[in-house]
């Protein structure tokens, strides 16, 4: 069987980094002001370079490599940068020759960057384009605030049940917050790639797979800022009630599945009912003929998420309070409860219940029921408080046709 020595195969994988960022970087040559002299041979070689140190001397050759590597770079810099005051081959030529070193240790770990670079050099024009031209100051904040929130703050906060009854945990709270925002920028980005008549209905359907009320929440607070949205808005808020249907179908087959058979056809009512009403919502907003609005904006509302997390609070709160109080019955009590904020952990508590024999399947499947009731009772609340009456008159009727179906399901079962 032919072999091949472990070293030879490293030095292969540099010497094709150095000609894959080189090949890049020749053919920009001849479009800058005054032409580089670094080309794909000075690439090629860098890369090598930077092998072969790390072969002959180890980590100090190597380390020695990089810094004749940036000495040169800065001269090259100085002496030109008058005419292309632009950093990208210095930069660029400084990180193949890292490429070349740590292709001998990790191989595959310096081709996949590599394959990046070369992306991000290639990509230069659209990339350029879309931060100066598409983007938007606020679209430019949102980011950092969601960036702070979820790799600065995030990290802080103590991940543990504190404060009454332990039903609080600062860390799960947050979550949801930048959950909140993530599903509107969802929904942002959805309206910026494909328009708010296509973009909002779809955006919704995918979100109402992580929280079918923030996703209410959210597109309520895009209805309201901008009102000619309203159709396409309502409709993707209608559709996150069918991924959360199908959602918590799957999640009870999961706990227990006499538990689903006995609410198989309320949920296939109800999810037959909110699939009709969206779909007939998304038809509407898409034959409307009124030109597609401006979305450089606001990415996401802060206020929406910092309200739905209060209120999720509350109802924890007033779950774990009604669970320490009264024991099983304070656990279907609390379930129902729960359901005004979500009701995919309140149904996996009670299924779990049948499975060790605490309660009947009938008992919980009419407890699940209940929670999603009382799910739907929160998402119509949030459609009047975050989109406003125009939003809310048009989710509040396939929220209660859903939950009538789910019913008339439930007695004619």
């Amino acid at each position: 069987m032919l072999t091949f020595d472990p070293v030879i195969l490293s030095l292969a994988v540099a010497l094709g980094i150095g000609l894959l960022i080189g090949t890049e970087r020749e053919r920009r040559k001849g479009e800058r002001p005054a032409p580089s002299s670094a080309g794909i041979r000075t690439f090629t070689l860098a890369s090598l370079t930077g092998a072969l140190s790390t072969i002959i001397g180890g980590e100090l050759l190597f380390a020695i490599t990089i810094g004749g590597a940036f000495a040169l770079t800065a001269f090259a810099y100085w002496r030109g940068f008058r005419d292309d005051p632009g950093l990208t081959t210095e930069v660029a030529l400084i990180v193949t020759v890292l490429l070349g070193g740590l292709a001998m240790t990790r191989p595959g770990l310096a081709a996949g960057v590599a394959v990046a670079v070369t992306i991000v050099l290639i990509a230069r024009t659209p990339l350029h384009r879309f931060v100066r031209s598409v983007l938007s100051e606020d679209e430019i904040k949102d980011a950092l605030m969601f960036g702070a929130a979820t790799l600065i703050v995030l990290p802080l906060l103590p991940n543990e049940q504190m404060g009454p009854f332990d039903a609080l945990n600062p860390h799960a709270i947050l979550v949801i917050v930048i959950l909140v925002m993530a599903i509107g920028a969802l929904g942002h980005i959805a309206v910026r790639l494909l328009g708010a008549h296509f973009g909002l209905p779809i955006a919704g359907l995918a979100s109402g797979f992580i929280s079918s009320i923030a996703t209410t929440g959210a597109m309520g607070a895009r209805a309201a800022k901008m009102p000619e949205l309203v159709w396409p808005a309502a409709a993707g808020a209608a559709l996150s009630s069918v991924a959360t249907i199908l959602e918590l179908a799957l999640l009870i087959a999961v706990t227990n599945l006499a538990t689903l058979q006995a609410l198989f056809v309320p949920l296939a009512c109800a999810g037959a009912t909110a699939a009709a009403y969206g779909i007939a919502l998304a038809i509407r907003a898409i034959q409307e003929n009124q030109a597609e609005p401006d979305e450089r904006g606001r990415a996401f509302s802060l206020w929406t998420a910092l309200i739905f997390a209060a209120m999720l609070s509350g109802i924890l709160l007033a779950s774990r309070a009604l669970n320490t109080w009264f024991g099983v019955t304070g656990v279907i009590a609390a379930a129902a409860i729960a359901g005004f904020a979500n009701a995919d952990p309140a149904a996996i508590s009670v299924a779990a219940l049948v499975g060790s024999g605490q309660i009947s399947t009938a008992d919980a499947a009419l407890t699940i029921l209940i929670a999603f009731s009382t799910n739907t009772i929160a998402k119509l609340i949030l459609s009047i408080v975050s989109g406003g009456t125009a939003f809310a008159l048009r989710i509040i009727p396939g929220l209660i046709l859903m939950v009538l179906a789910a019913w008339a399901g439930w007695w004619l079962r």
